[in-house]
C-alpha cells in the first residue's frame, strides 16, 4: 500500500479550516475539553455530509493521543478511519481500517474494519495500464479476511472482489506479455507467455496466448545464429502440437499450420543440406 503522507491529509484540511473560518468549529478547536470535541465529533459524523466527514476527522485526530485507553477511544478510532472512508482517502482508510482491527481485534467493530481495510485497498487499485502491487495486497488482504471470516454478511462481495482484482491481473500480464512481443523481444514474449499460462490456466485468452507464444518462438527461431535455430524451431513444433492437440478448432489454427509447415520446411530442407554436404565429404 502508497504510503500516508501528513502533506496530503493536512493540505485537504487546511484548505477546510480556511473555508470555516471563526465559526462555531473553530471554538470547538480551542476548547481544551476533550469530552466536548469527542460528542461533538460523533455528532458530525453521524449527520453524514462530506463537509461533516471532514470536521469529525479533525475534531477526532486532536483528541485520539487525549482518550487512548478510555472507553470513548475504540468509536472514535473506528469512525475515524471511516472518516476517511467517506473522503475517498483509500489509502489513508486501509491503513485506519487495518490499525483499528489489530488494535481492537475483539470489537464488535473488528470484522467490519477488517473487511473495509481490504475493501479501501480494492478501491484505491489502478487502471489495468498501472503497477497493479496495490490490487496484489487488495487479494491478499480479502483472502485473509475470507480465511478469518468464512461466513459473513461480506463473503459474497469479498469472493467477487477477488475475481475482479484477479481479472485486472491477468488483463496486465497479458498487455505485458503481448508488449513484448510488440518490441521483437522475442525471447521476453515467449516467457512472458508461458508464465501466463502457470499463473491463469483457465483464462479464456489461453486460447490467443498459446498462439501467441507459438509465433514468438518461431520468430525466434527466425532471428537466432545458426547453430541455435534447429532446437528453437523444434520447440516451436512442440508448441504447435499441443496448440492443435488443444486447439483444434481456433481462428488462429490456419496461421498457426503455416508457422509449423514453416518450421518444418526449414529444418528438412537443413537436414538435406546437412546429408548432401557430408555424402560430398566422404
Amino acid at each position: 500500500m502508497r504510503s500516508i503522507t501528513k502533506g496530503r491529509i493536512f493540505g485537504v484540511l487546511l484548505a477546510v479550516l480556511l473555508l470555516f473560518g471563526c465559526s462555531d468549529f473553530r471554538k470547538l478547536q480551542k476548547s481544551t475539553d476533550w469530552r466536548e470535541k469527542y460528542d461533538a465529533a460523533v455528532r458530525y459524523y453521524e449527520r453524514g455530509e462530506k463537509s461533516d466527514y471532514i470536521k469529525a476527522s479533525i475534531l477526532f485526530e486532536e483528541i485520539l493521543p487525549l482518550i487512548r485507553g478510555t472507553e470513548e477511544a475504540e468509536k472514535a478510532n473506528f469512525y475515524y478511519a471511516y472518516c476517511h472512508f467517506h473522503q475517498t482517502l483509500y489509502v489513508e482508510s486501509a491503513f485506519y481500517f487495518k490499525n483499528f482491527y489489530e488494535t481492537y481485534s475483539r470489537s464488535e467493530f473488528a470484522r467490519e474494519a477488517m473487511y473495509l481495510h481490504a475493501h479501501s485497498l480494492f478501491l484505491d487499485s489502478p487502471v489495468v495500464e498501472l503497477d497493479q502491487s496495490s490490487s496484489e495486497e487488495a487479494i491478499t488482504a480479502m483472502q485473509q479476511f475470507l480465511n478469518r471470516f468464512p461466513n459473513s454478511e461480506y463473503t459474497l462481495q469479498a469472493n467477487n472482489t477477488i475475481n475482479e482484482l484477479q481479472i485486472k491481473l491477468e488483463k496486465k500480464a497479458y498487455s505485458n506479455a503481448v508488449l513484448y512481443k510488440k518490441l521483437s523481444q522475442h525471447n521476453s514474449a515467449v516467457i512472458a507467455f508461458e508464465n501466463f499460462n502457470k499463473d491463469y490456466p483457465d483464462s479464456q485468452l489461453n486460447e490467443e496466448i498459446n498462439f501467441l507464444k507459438l509465433e514468438s518462438q518461431y520468430l525466434y527461431a527466425r532471428r537466432s545464429i545458426s547453430t541455435r535455430q534447429k532446437e528453437r524451431y523444434e520447440l516451436a513444433i512442440d508448441f504447435y502440437n499441443y496448440f492443435i492437440e488443444n486447439y483444434a478448432n481456433s481462428t488462429f489454427a490456419k496461421d498457426a499450420r503455416k508457422i509449423y509447415d514453416d518450421c518444418r520446411k526449414w529444418i528438412d530442407e537443413t537436414a538435406a543440406k546437412k546429408e548432401e554436404v557430408d555424402t560430398n565429404s566422404n
